[in-house]
Formats: structure tokens, C-alpha cells, sequence
């Protein structure tokens, strides 16, 4: 080592003492899960249409009033406090919150704990979102993925990096909502489409997209998978104000799109079962378990399914088509809303959601749960 100076020696040690840490802490509590990535829609995006330039934002108050980790300013959840993303996450013991690819801090051991990718507006099909201008679909989530799987190798070497993503971490992909919504089922917009393809041709379309976007996903190595059906989408607030629908009515056809969606969801994730080796992809029934709440809303502890608690008092019987913004009237008792806006749950109902798919019963989420998820 002649020749090499006494501060040169010093910095090797310190990098090396460095990546010593950082693979330890990786490795430490080497059971249970460590990481949780998220890939979807509004329903669980963290923040990355911030750093867009998108008409589908929720960066502004009282969107994250009640998120504790931000002291109640918004953070660009698209609800008053936790995704179920965030309550999954803590409920399975995951240290922090996944982090929003897009935001400038997500880089080094920040992405230790997982990351978020999930976009408003975002869908399956790259078509869909397009009136919202900027929105990450399904395709470009999993592209930022493979960029942060090679920063895992970076990071914890490729061993360990591969150890880490297929033993202890768990992908959840919330999305299909905004195909039907904002794409297929959209006046004017969708049209064409409607005219090309109907319903079945459409969601065949959308099942294989979804097909080669978890295989992917499998192929960079991730194993636990969580994927939730669409939800009742004709009985969102939104819905109800546009169709003016009585309190406890649904659009028809937005439901019976959902439901011919969600038959052929659940059948491809049994034959990703059978063909993916070591794989286990686990069904959310959120369509059943949001219906439930929705017409047995009292029994939940909830005043009210049919308006949200932000816009409730603005524009009309249901404010359906007003989104959440600082001028928005905001409901006092945030908690008794099932709907936090005309799209999006509460808090509230986003807590009975998430516990549902970590330790229920198959009636909800199957073959098994998220805890057992957790322990394969």
C-alpha cells in the first residue's frame, strides 16, 4: 500500500463501515416484512402528482387534515389522512411509510422501507387518465421499479438486494378504477373506444396488459403480491351527482363493468398461481367489502355514504363533480363520512378496508391474508 495517503485509507474504511451498516440494517429483523411498494391509483398515491404537471392533485388543504405524519398539511394523499397503502404498511410492521418515487429524498436507505408509485389519474391502459394532461400509468410504474431494483443491487449487493425483494417485501397494486371511469365509461372522451371495442373486448384488453405488467413485476423479482378488484364504482358520490341518483342508488353499468372486470381478475390471478413458481398472489375483494360498508354504513359507525365529507355543502345535492380544495366545505365530523370526496374513501373507511385484507377471512381476501402473506 505504498504510496496511498493516510486520508485515502481513512475514506475506504469509512465507505466500507458504511455498506457494513446498511446491509446490516437491512438484514436486521431478518423475519417479517420490511419493505411495502405501491403501485395504483389516487386511491393510494403518496404524493408523486405533486412533482406532475396534472389537473389530478390533492397538494392543497383540508386533503391530509388528519395525516399525523404531516401535522395535517396536505401531502398529496387524495383522502383526509392514511391510504390503505399507509395502514397495510403499519399494520404488517413496516418501519416507515413508502416513500413517493417522484420525490426529490427518495434516494439511499430512504428506499429501505419500500416505495410508493402510485399516480391519480394512472391506469392499466396508458390511455387511460389522458384528460388529467400528466398521470403514471401502470407501465411507467413498474419502468421507475426496475430503476430502483438496480439501486437495491447498488445498495445491498445482488444477493442480499434479491433476498430482500422476494422474501421481505410485499407489492399491492390498487388500480383498474380510472379505466372504467376515466377512460372507458368518460362522455366524449371514450367514444371512439366504446365504438372499437365493447365491454368484453375492452377488459380482455385490460386483463392482458395486467397480465404482462405482474409478470414483470414477477420477473424483477417480487413474489407477495396483493391485487384489489375495481370497487362498486356506480355508487361513488361522483357517480350519484352526475346520473342525480337518489341516496341509495348506483349507476347499473359502472357496477356491471366492475363486476365482469373483477370475474376475470380473480381467474388470472389463479393462473398466475399455477404458472409463476414461488409466487403467491393474494385477491382483495374491496368490490364485496366497500358494498358492504356502503349499505350497512351505520352499522360501521358512518352517518352518510352518499356525500363526501370535503365539497359536501358545495354545488348542489351531491357536490359529486367539485373535487377537494381550500374553498371546499368541509364536513365536522370526518370520521361518520365513508366518502372523504366524491371519489375517494375517508380515513375512516380506509381503516375497516385495510384490517380487513391484513387478518379477514377469505370472504375478503384469499388464499390467505396479508398477515399469513407476510409470514410464507
Amino acid at each position: 500500500m505504498a504510496g496511498v495517503k493516510p486520508w485515502s485509507l481513512v475514506l475506504i474504511v469509512l465507505c466500507m463501515m458504511s455498506l457494513s451498516s446498511l446491509v446490516k440494517g437491512a438484514d436486521d429483523n431478518n423475519e417479517g416484512l420490511a419493505a411495502s411498494f405501491i403501485f395504483g391509483d389516487s386511491l393510494v398515491d403518496a404524493g408523486n402528482n405533486n412533482y406532475l404537471q396534472t389537473l389530478s392533485k390533492a397538494n392543497v388543504p383540508p386533503n391530509g387534515i388528519d395525516f399525523k405524519a404531516s401535522g395535517g398539511q396536505p401531502t398529496g394523499r387524495f383522502t383526509n389522512g392514511r391510504t390503505i397503502g399507509d395502514i397495510v404498511g403499519e399494520e404488517l410492521g413496516v418501519p416507515n411509510y413508502a416513500v413517493p418515487y417522484l420525490a426529490p429524498n427518495t434516494t439511499g436507505k430512504a428506499i429501505l422501507s419500500g416505495v410508493n408509485y402510485a399516480s391519480g389519474g394512472g391506469g392499466i391502459m396508458n390511455a387511460t387518465g389522458s384528460i388529467f394532461v400528466n398521470r403514471l400509468g401502470l407501465d411507467i410504474q413498474i419502468d421507475y421499479f426496475n430503476i430502483t431494483r438496480k439501486q437495491f443491487d447498488q445498495l445491498l449487493g445482488p444477493s442480499n438486494a434479491q433476498h430482500y425483494i422476494s422474501k421481505r417485501s410485499i407489492f399491492s397494486i390498487t388500480i383498474g378504477s380510472n379505466d372504467f371511469l376515466n377512460n372507458y365509461l368518460l362522455p366524449l372522451v371514450s367514444t371512439g373506444t366504446r365504438i372499437s371495442e365493447n365491454p368484453d373486448a375492452y377488459i380482455d384488453d385490460m386483463i392482458n396488459h395486467l397480465r404482462n405488467q405482474l409478470t414483470r413485476l414477477y420477473q424483477l423479482d417480487a413474489r407477495k403480491f396483493i391485487v384489489a378488484n375495481v370497487g362498486p364504482i356506480g355508487c361513488i358520490p361522483y357517480q350519484k351527482s352526475i346520473n342525480q341518483l337518489k341516496e341509495n342508488q348506483c349507476v347499473d353499468l359502472a357496477n356491471k363493468l366492475a363486476m365482469q372486470y373483477n370475474r376475470q381478475l380473480k381467474n388470472l390471478l389463479t393462473e398466475l398461481n399455477g404458472k409463476l413458481q414461488g409466487a403467491m398472489f393474494v385477491h382483495a375483494n374491496v368490490y364485496d367489502l366497500v358494498m358492504e360498508i356502503i349499505t350497512n354504513y351505520a352499522k360501521y359507525g358512518f352517518t352518510t355514504a352518499a356525500t363526501g365529507c370535503c365539497g359536501a355543502g358545495t354545488g348542489g345535492q351531491f357536490a359529486g363533480i367539485i373535487p377537494c380544495t381550500p374553498t371546499s366545505s368541509l364536513c365536522e365530523d370526518r370520521d361518520k363520512h365513508v366518502f372523504w370526496d366524491s371519489y375517494h374513501p375517508s380515513e375512516a373507511a380506509n381503516l375497516i378496508i385495510a384490517r380487513q385484507l391484513v387478518s379477514g377471512t377469505t370472504q375478503y381476501v384469499s388464499p390467505v391474508n396479508l398477515k399469513q402473506l407476510g409470514n410464507l
